[in-house]
C-alpha cells in the first residue's frame, strides 16, 4: 500500500472517492513488489476522463522490451456521477483533487483520491497543535 502522508498535512479533504486504475502488466508487478511513490502525483480532469499524473511507477526488470514508463498518464476508472462531481469540484475555485494512497482491492488496484482545499502555514500550525493537544489529553487520561 501506497500513501501520500504529506496530503493530510498540506491539505483539508473534503469528498473522498476510490478509483480503479488502468495499469499495465509491468506496473502491477512493480507495485506488488513495493514500488511506487504518490509524493509528486496529482488528478485532473481533461474530455470527461479523470487522469493521474506525476505518478511513479518503477521499471519492472523482468519485463525486458514490454516496460511501460515511469510516469506516464494513468486512467481512473470512476462512474460518471463521481466525475462530474470532481469536475464541479474542480471548477469551484480554491479545490484541487489530490491522491491520498493507493492498495489492493479483490486483487485490484484501487486509488483514494479526495477533493481537497490547500492549508496556508498558519492553518498547518493550528492543525498540528490540536494534533499535539488531543495527544497530551489521551495520554493523560491514559495515566489516570
Amino acid at each position: 500500500m501506497l500513501t501520500n502522508r504529506r496530503a493530510r498535512h498540506d491539505y483539508d479533504l473534503l469528498d473522498r472517492f476510490e478509483a480503479g486504475m488502468q495499469l499495465t502488466g509491468s506496473e502491477v508487478k512493480s507495485l506488488r513488489q513495493g514500488g511506487g511513490s504518490l509524493a509528486e502525483a496529482y488528478v485532473r480532469v481533461s474530455g470527461g476522463e479523470v487522469w493521474l499524473e506525476g505518478m511513479n511507477i518503477p521499471v519492472y526488470e523482468q519485463a525486458s522490451y514490454n516496460n511501460h514508463e515511469p510516469t506516464r498518464r494513468r486512467k481512473l476508472l470512476l462512474n460518471k456521477r463521481e466525475i462530474v462531481e470532481i469536475e464541479r469540484g474542480l471548477e469551484r475555485g480554491g479545490l484541487t483533487c489530490v491522491p491520498l494512497k493507493l492498495f489492493w482491492k479483490d486483487g485490484w488496484a484501487k486509488l483514494e483520491i479526495a477533493l481537497a482545499r490547500g492549508r496556508k502555514r498558519h492553518d498547518k500550525r493550528k492543525a498540528e497543535a490540536a494534533k499535539d493537544a488531543k495527544r497530551q489529553i489521551r495520554s493523560y487520561l491514559e495515566r489516570e
